[in-house]
């Protein structure tokens, strides 16, 4: 693509004229094969997640979170509820289709309609749902409900001493974007903040990637992996941290 300029010869963006603002982010819920995704509820979400998480008897789901770990159910109740009532972030419950619990959190957040832009967080997987088809799916559902809604760009951002959460990033094909030093204080310690996104253009090839992923054939009969999302998604990848 040639660079633009404009009648100072000062080169500009390219023209997005025959784009226009999507719809904040549907409150339906998401169907998949392995998981489903309805905006967060205390009623009936909370007890579910509340158990699910207490399966992480070292709390290491907390640390790069800017809440918890709860103590009670109550605790933990009240804090949905509060969150909940927002519409950004919009929080979601996600449901392990096959027991029909709510087994993790994800949220839509930044949610900017007039730029096309939205990020994902707030990502809380219980070990219930760690290391799952599920868990990945639930992600896709995500990527794929905003950039069908039409948003040019799918953001990701952790601290950047998250080595999970980066490599997960780059695992679902979020491509890297630097380090913004000092970015916050949460939990009265710093955070350096990784970004990450994934933008329209990438989305064909990454909706092939999951696709091609999450099909039955690409899992034995133990339910063991024959090809690495990761291995699917590093091509598109605009850069690795």
């Amino acid at each position: 693509m040639s660079q633009e300029v404009n009648a100072l010869g000062d080169s500009i963006g390219f023209s997005v004229d025959d784009w226009r603002p999507p719809d904040p982010p549907s409150r339906q819920p998401m169907v998949g094969e392995s998981c489903g995704l309805e905006v967060l509820d205390g009623e009936r979400h909370a007890s579910e997640l509340h158990d699910a998480n207490l399966q992480d008897r070292e709390n290491r789901i907390w640390t790069y979170l800017g809440y918890g770990p709860f103590g009670s159910l109550d605790e933990y109740r009240k804090w949905v509820d509060e969150v909940s009532s927002s519409s950004d972030p919009l929080f979601h419950a996600i449901i392990d289709s096959a027991s029909a619990k709510a087994v993790g959190v994800a949220s839509y957040l930044r949610i900017s309609p007039a730029n096309g832009s939205i990020e994902v967080g707030h990502i809380n997987y219980s070990p219930l749902l760690q290391r799952t088809q599920a868990a990945t799916e639930s992600m896709f559902l995500m990527m794929k409900r905003v950039f069908e809604a039409g948003y040019r760009r799918y953001e990701w951002k952790c601290d950047a001493l998250n080595a999970r959460s980066r490599a997960a990033a780059q695992r679902l094909g979020f491509s890297y974007e630097g380090v913004f030093r000092q970015a916050m204080v949460y939990k009265g310690r710093n955070r350096d903040t990784a970004w990450y996104a994934a933008i329209d253009k990438d989305w064909p090839a990454l909706q092939v990637a999951f696709t091609r992923w999450l099909d039955p054939s690409n899992f034995d009969n133990g339910g063991r992996q024959r090809k690495r999302l990761s291995e699917l998604t590093q091509p598109i990848l605009n850069a690795r941290a």
